[in-house]
């Protein structure tokens, strides 16, 4: 039941993070904080399709 996930930075649009999330309990966009080589700091990352 859990699906894989694609982050990208929101800042620079660098896909650098996957992982997974299940879609039962999550039906809406995972937003992360990481850390975003390109940009070498600390950015939110959001789910992509």
């Amino acid at each position: 039941m859990r699906k894989k996930v694609v982050l990208a930075c929101v800042e620079c649009g660098s896909r650098n993070y996957s992982t997974t999330s299940n879609k039962k309990t999550q039906t809406e966009r995972m937003e992360l904080n990481k850390f975003c080589r390109t940009c070498g700091k600390q950015t939110i990352h959001l789910e992509t399709k």
